[in-house]
């Protein structure tokens, strides 16, 4: 489409002309809004609108819509349920419950995955809106991981249902860890989806490192296993090791907010199958995640006034 230029006719009178293909080419790309994320929070009627348009833009053509949400993660909670605790036998008296151990780290995996995964595609996936709206460009991978935070609500509201058939005793610690235990995952994937959003732009080798990153967090944290099991196998100096993973601190957290309190003996429970200074931990380990972003911003506006010319 071409746009409207005016020109001085000879008696005075304004004659509007289109411009020519060649003059729209020798126009500069929109100007890069690098306010960081303080522009996004400004503009937070443009991330509601993009994260709306993301979600339903998912769910389009479905008959049943965001209840997919809730169907999925049911469903795959009762897969699990079945596998490990009817046909392989785990959730005996040494691991009680071990479904709700599974599930309440697969809430926090899930979660962590589609905010990278989702970030790092971010910029390329809206490779149209850069190129011509001067919008701050932190407000795709932002917005992508308000997008998992929605899509993991309904795992969470499952695994809360569950633990209260299960006779579920929350208390304010466990409460807090959850917490922080989403807390630090939202932090950690904002950071990499920002990095890897703009490092992608230059080199679509990073949405496939990303990808391949992610498959091995699902090993990487005790999920399908209990973190004792790493100190019986190779002992307290790699389990030491082991924890300095954030994301390993984070299914930990969560499952002594969830899980813990859905067995006989809690107190029992934590002692034997979590680390000690769980909260501690946790926290340095959330204030490094803090700064993580912080840096992964100044990067990110570093680069991003190369975006759009690559895109």
């Amino acid at each position: 489409m071409t746009e409207p230029a005016e020109q001085q006719g000879s008696t005075g009178s304004t004659v509007v002309r289109r411009s020519t293909p060649e003059e729209l080419e020798a126009l500069p790309l929109v100007a890069p809004s690098s306010a960081g994320l303080r522009e996004v929070v400004r503009r937070r009627y443009l991330l509601r609108m993009l994260v709306r348009n993301t979600i339903q833009s998912r769910y389009q053509g479905t008959v049943l819509g965001w209840v997919w949400s809730y169907i999925q993660p049911a469903i795959r909670f009762c897969l699990f349920y079945f596998l490990f605790q009817v046909m392989i036998g785990r959730g005996g008296d040494e691991m009680e419950n071990f479904a709700v151990h599974l599930f309440s780290g697969m809430v926090i995996v899930h979660f962590f995955t589609e905010t990278f995964n989702g970030g790092t595609q971010s910029l390329i996936q809206n490779r149209s809106l850069i190129t011509k709206l001067p919008v701050p460009r932190e407000m795709f991978p932002v917005s992508r991981m308000l997008v998992a935070a929605w899509h993991t609500v309904p795992m969470l509201l499952i695994l809360v249902f569950v633990c209260v058939l299960l006779g579920w005793r929350p208390d304010l610690v466990g409460l807090a860890a959850a917490i922080l235990g989403v807390l630090l995952t939202a932090l950690l994937g904002l950071s990499l989806g920002l990095v890897f959003s703009v490092a992608n732009v230059f080199m679509r080798d990073f949405g496939k490192v990303a990808q391949t990153l992610t498959q091995f967090v699902t090993f990487s944290v005790p999920m399908m296993y209990p973190f004792t099991m790493v100190q019986d196998r190779f002992g307290e100096p790699i389990a030491s090791y082991y924890l300095f993973n954030p994301m390993a601190e984070a299914v930990l957290l969560i499952q002594r907010g969830f899980w813990t309190g859905t067995t006989t003996d809690p107190s029992a429970t934590e002692a034997v199958h979590l680390p000690d200074h769980l909260f501690t931990r946790g926290l340095i380990m959330t204030g490094i995640a803090m700064v993580c972003v912080v840096l992964a911003q100044r990067l990110f506006a570093r680069l991003e006034s190369r975006v759009p010319e690559r895109l």
